[in-house]
């Protein structure tokens, strides 16, 4: 009954691997070449998932599952607990879903489009200005989001899924160094998430010092 994760150290394979963590589901990891600089990287993985793209998790009876969100949800299912999702008429549940869904379906798909612009647009000369102008449409909306959230954690009292989202994807561009200046308080919860004994394995794997 083992999960298999396929992933590459530090980008969206982290979100899941650290909810595999928290839940003390069993799994193995399947390294993932730079799908971006590396020639034929994914070409193992299109077998598994016609994007080609991480994280993507084989279930124990051999099912697939991708996206991250749908796997949030999942693994919430099968392991029958809350604790990193809010559960059906829990108060915290709406603005849960409307949040997860918000980073995964407008901030997510910033780093598909400008970690390599060459895939979208065709003009050299414009492939700088593409990213600079996506890079700052993240940043608008990190700043809209920093107004939603709460302390310690992002809805309040309880730690969830989202601040596991929130402590990987501010390592990411602009990096934490912005978020601190800009958004202090999903720097706060970010560092906080740092911090979280049983995380801490896979923040080493993923985010070595």
């Amino acid at each position: 009954m083992t999960y298999k994760l396929w992933g590459r150290a530090g980008w969206g394979s982290a979100i899941v691997e650290a909810q595999l963590a928290w839940y003390g589901l069993p799994f193995t990891f399947e390294p993932v070449e730079d799908l971006f600089r590396t020639p034929d990287a994914g070409a193992r993985l299109e077998k598994v998932n016609p994007l080609a793209q991480v994280p993507t998790l084989v279930m124990p009876d051999g099912s697939v599952m991708s996206e991250s969100a749908a796997i949030t949800l999942l693994l919430a299912d099968v392991t029958g607990k809350d604790s990193l999702v809010p559960a059906a008429g829990s108060p915290e549940r709406a603005r849960f879903l409307r949040w997860m869904i918000y980073i995964v379906a407008n901030i997510y798909p910033t780093f598909t489009y400008a970690d390599d612009p060459s895939r979208f647009v065709s003009v050299n000369a414009a492939r700088d200005p593409f990213r600079a102008a996506t890079d700052a449409y993240a940043q608008r909306l990190w700043r809209q989001i920093e107004r939603e959230a709460g302390a310690p954690w992002f809805l309040g009292e309880r730690f969830t899924a989202l601040d596991i989202y929130v402590g990987v994807m501010t390592r990411w561009r602009p990096k934490r160094g912005w978020f601190e200046h800009e958004t202090p308080r999903l720097f706060a919860i970010a560092r906080r998430a740092d911090l979280i004994p049983e995380l801490a394995p896979v923040w080493a794997r993923n985010f070595p010092s």
